[in-house]
């Protein structure tokens, strides 16, 4: 149901309303934390370790395990995304100093994703502020208005093979290695990213010293691909659904498009616990400093919430397809589909 074509969508449930409503779960737990850290290391570094003792045994079994371990790693970069948003932890310090050295087992440079993750949240669903730090979206016309090259490099782009594999082992072993797109910024991109990678090469030199390079390569590497392919799955489907809200100023509205413009990723519970609670995206949009340990508490002191922007597991597969912005029917649509829309005439 979509904000554009239906009197009955819940819009009526006022986004500044909630904003207010919500500020009341802010407030980060640092004995909270610290648990949150302590079960989500513990489990991580054990399947690390059980992988390691079973490459005499099976590789199979190594690569099955991988799984789960990715699972977890990407458990490691939603504490990472929340002390990027400073919810974390109570004091500023600890937010930064965690989410730095995080980022040398997230291969992400923190300083550097905070800002573009922070541009993110200011522009979410605005057609005006796209290319940082989302999933590059197109429009029916913009899409017509390429010339052939360009339109086939989108399509290759959405395609999900490069989109959840390719795509994101590209991000996240070889983009994060140097600030692409912010050489210019000033200091920050390059202290940030360069300090993150020699984190990541005192820690794998030690890794390797210790368990040699086979041994440390057929653990991490797998690891690493199936966080990254799961990770940037989340991100895709957060804000890339057929009802999702996207629109110019002055009529986009920051609140409105962070309600109705991210998804509630209703996963069954273990994934629901693996993934931080990210699924409930719509909250966490509209306000962006509650910690993702709170965001179940809210859901069930607020259940009218649970169903703004639900898409379900099964119904998230569907989405995969979805590429181009339809500015009249104002819903995300395919290629296929996109053929149907009528050409504008100027």
């Amino acid at each position: 149901m979509n904000i554009h074509n239906s009197i009955n969508h819940p819009l009526k449930l006022d986004a500044r309303g909630w904003g207010e409503i919500l500020k009341q779960y802010r407030t980060p737990k640092d004995l909270r934390a610290l648990m949150e850290m302590l079960i989500t290391f513990v489990p991580f570094l054990g399947l690390w370790i059980a992988m390691y003792n079973l490459i005499e045994t099976s590789l199979w079994l190594v690569f099955l395990l991988a799984i789960p371990a990715g699972a977890f790693l990407v458990r490691i970069f939603i504490i990472q995304h929340d002390c990027g948003h400073g919810s974390f932890f109570k004091t500023e310090a600890a937010n930064r100093w965690v989410g730095r050295v995080l980022g040398i087992a997230t291969l992400t440079p923190f300083d550097l994703w905070k800002r573009k993750h922070a541009i993110h949240h200011a522009g979410s669903g605005s057609l005006d502020h796209r290319g940082i730090g989302d999933i590059s979206t197109l429009t029916v016309e913009e899409y017509r208005a390429r010339k052939r090259m360009g339109r086939i490099l989108y399509r290759l782009y959405r395609n999900p093979i490069i989109m959840f594999v390719i795509g994101p082992a590209y991000v996240f072993l070889l983009e994060h290695r140097l600030p692409i797109g912010d050489m210019k910024s000033g200091w920050m991109p390059w202290l940030s990213t360069l300090s993150t990678n020699a984190g990541i090469a005192v820690a794998g030199s030690l890794l390797i010293w210790q368990l040699g390079l086979f041994n440390f390569l057929i653990i991490q590497v797998p690891v690493t691909l199936v966080a990254a392919s799961l990770g940037v799955w989340l991100f895709f489907i957060q804000h890339q659904f057929e009802d999702t809200v996207w629109d110019r100023r002055p009529a986009w509205d920051r609140r409105e498009a962070a309600l109705h413009g991210s998804s509630h990723y209703d996963l069954p519970p273990v994934l629901r616990w693996l993934s931080g609670n990210i699924g409930i995206h719509h909250v966490h949009h509209l306000c962006s400093q509650i910690p993702y340990y709170r965001l179940p508490k809210i859901l069930k002191d607020y259940p009218e919430l649970k169903d703004i922007s639900r898409i379900t597991l099964w119904q998230s597969i569907k989405c995969s397809r979805l590429a181009l912005w339809d500015t009249d029917s104002y819903r995300l649509m395919s290629f296929k589909e996109a053929k149907t829309v009528p050409v504008k005439t100027t």
